[in-house]
């Protein structure tokens, strides 16, 4: 289900679906799969890359600015733009702000060195793309104009509509900050495989990626895992804690001889 469908599947629709008598069992199910969708070492973007950053929330008032800080979540998005082939692979991470240092660790860890890298006006990027090819693009000067800004950024404000509106349909928009970047990842993951022939083959990835990944569990996934002040239960590398417990002397078990 999570695979083959084209939109992904919600937690309530897994738990209605299956039957399963929980939604946070249903929940932690989905979201054991969203943690292993990147793997490790894969291929940073190269050749044309578009990058920019959005909003991921509701409309708050009294915010102006299309960096003003709030409870909405900044979001720096990155995607291929091939002028023939079109859009290629996209990258999205929730950021903190939108520094320097910080753009600048996001276009680092997700595009190849010596691509070609086009912004918006914005002040950071000259510094944050050092080693690239920038292309930096006036928004102001094409308004002023009277040309569209949004058609000097096609595949950046494209791949952010997109993720945007799959948030919204597939999950009703009920997802919380601090798991994000996990949604981000599973729409990465559909977006650049969405031109391939075969979802068995989407099944047989997500397979590989999960038995080469390290356990997951509750306290890896909930945002705050020891509400009431409980301290974690020191756990071993990959089984119960009961299979280290010497087996319990219940005489009325063992059959007579």
């Amino acid at each position: 289900m999570f695979t083959t469908s084209k939109d992904g599947v919600s937690a309530q629709s897994l738990q209605r679906t299956l039957e399963i008598g929980s939604y946070h069992t249903a929940w932690e199910m989905l979201h054991r799969l969203r943690s292993v969708l990147v793997r490790p070492g894969r291929e940073r973007l190269s050749g044309r890359v578009e990058v920019d950053e959005t909003y991921f929330g509701g409309v708050e008032a009294g915010l102006t600015g299309g960096r003003a800080k709030g409870k909405k979540v900044l979001t720096a998005v990155a995607v291929e733009a091939d002028p023939v082939r079109g859009f290629g692979r996209c990258r999205l991470a929730p950021i903190p702000d939108a520094s320097t240092a910080t753009l600048r660790e996001f276009i680092t860890a997700n595009i190849a060195p010596g691509a070609t890298i086009v912004t918006d006006g914005w002040n950071a990027y000259p510094g944050a793309t050092e080693g690239y090819v920038h292309e930096p693009r006036n928004q102001s000067a094409a308004k002023a104009r009277g040309e569209d800004p949004g058609a000097l950024l096609p595949g950046v404000h494209r791949v952010a509509s997109l993720a945007k509106r799959w948030i919204l349909g597939t999950h009703q928009g009920s997802v919380g900050d601090s798991h994000l970047a996990a949604y981000l990842n599973e729409f990465a993951f559909r977006f650049n495989r969405r031109r391939s022939r075969s979802r068995g083959m989407l099944f047989y990835r997500l397979l590989e990626l999960a038995v080469a990944h390290a356990p997951v569990r509750h306290d890896d996934l909930v945002a705050d895992p020891h509400p009431t002040g409980r301290q974690s239960i020191t756990r071993g590398a990959g089984h119960p804690p009961s299979i280290d417990r010497p087996h319990p002397d219940r005489p009325w078990r063992q059959t007579p001889r």
